[in-house]
């Protein structure tokens, strides 16, 4: 969502809904909605309002029916709204259709996510994943003609059979796909290469997992004395860090920070961005920092061990540790096992880190150098 030097786009939000029961376990419509108002914020545009409409059936076409985009027409109208925004993950023929229709910019939750990933990241690591979501995106959008190829950039369909130079940036694209992929893979292996040396003089690895805006990056300041960015916004920190820290008992370890997760995260998004997660399959202990002030904490927990799941780390060791109980909402019971912190005070840090000696000797005992406890 490219968003104006001189001022922030205004944005109205949409979520067509189905009517069937919900998944047991996913968060309510108005949470998604919070979480999307959370994500245009995060991205520099101010949000208008929004509504969450009821559907029997998706609209090939459009999405939504044919009254609900006329009202949505009088509405970016009468708010002066600069672009409308998707819950739903739009097809590029109904977002062409939709533009034409509202006569203003049509984003889908993904793309909001790419902008925020495209501001944020600062390494090249982080640049080249950023790079590479993108143009698989817009490879994607590359199928419907020549109205979704000029969002794409300037001229594009405007020279020559618009087959033909469709085929052409399709050709360019995969191209640019491919490039980028190896300066990954060079990345990822000399990443790799540095983790493992560490390893192998001693140094156990601790990878730190949870939501987005969890407080993990303020708790990797405390814990190593970095200065990682640090901002109540959904994913402040997309770039893998690294840091040695000491552990209670003098020995030193290596403890990583890694990108938030989200809810419902596109898969081409997770896909294009596991390299960021790789430090989590080098650790020997996962460390699920959750959010207590959160009034999801229960179902963002299950959608980070969702994503663990999926990516195969389900059986990592980990520990749980509920933060921010120094904010009114967290003193309420926590999940059987974890334990309660506060990263900004440093509340309960100590507990937490001889949890953290205790798992490393417990699941790594051969080269910790540290004493299985009693």
């Amino acid at each position: 969502m490219p968003v104006s030097r001189d001022r922030k786009e205004k944005a109205w939000l949409v979520w067509a809904q189905r009517k069937r029961p919900a998944v047991p376990g996913s968060p309510p419509p108005s949470d998604l909605m919070e979480e999307l108002k959370s994500l245009v914020k995060a991205a520099g545009g101010v949000v208008a309002g929004g509504q969450a409409q009821a559907v029997a059936s998706e609209n090939p076409a459009t999405l939504i029916g044919k009254g609900t985009l006329e009202r949505l027409k009088e509405t970016v109208g009468e708010n002066g709204v600069d672009l409308v925004v998707f819950q739903n993950l739009l097809r590029p023929k109904q977002q062409m259709l939709l533009e034409r229709e509202l006569e203003v910019k049509v984003l889908d939750r993904r793309e909001v996510i790419l902008d925020i990933f495209a501001q944020r990241a600062r390494t090249k690591e982080g640049k080249l994943q950023v790079e590479l979501a993108q143009h698989s995106f817009r490879l994607g959008r590359l199928i419907g003609g020549r109205k979704e190829l000029s969002r794409l950039g300037g001229g594009i369909g405007t020279r020559g059979p618009g087959e033909k130079k469709l085929e052409e940036d399709r050709r360019r694209i995969r191209a640019q796909l491919r490039q980028i992929e190896r300066e990954l893979a060079t990345v990822r292996r000399t990443r790799t290469l540095h983790y493992r040396r560490r390893k192998e003089v001693g140094f156990p690895v601790v990878a730190l997992v949870g939501y987005t805006n969890a407080g993990k990056s303020t708790l990797f300041n405390r814990l190593t004395g970095a200065d990682v960015f640090v901002a109540d916004q959904l994913f402040a920190t997309l770039d893998p860090t690294a840091r040695k820290f000491r552990l209670p008992g003098g020995k030193e370890a290596i403890l990583v920070d890694t990108v938030g997760f989200i809810h419902d995260l596109p898969a081409e998004l997770r896909e294009a961005f596991l390299a960021t997660l790789e430090g989590i399959g080098e650790a020997d202990l996962l460390v699920h920092i959750v959010d207590g002030s959160s009034e999801r904490m229960e179902e963002n927990i299950a959608s980070v061990e969702t994503i663990l799941s999926d990516l195969h780390f389900a059986e990592k060791p980990a520990l749980l540790a509920v933060n921010k109980s120094d904010r009114g909402k967290a003193g309420g019971p926590v999940p059987g096992g974890a334990y309660r912190i506060s990263a900004a005070t440093g509340e309960g840090i100590g507990k937490l880190l001889q949890a953290i000696e205790g798992g490393i000797c417990l699941h790594r005992p051969e080269k910790s150098g540290l004493t299985r406890p009693a």
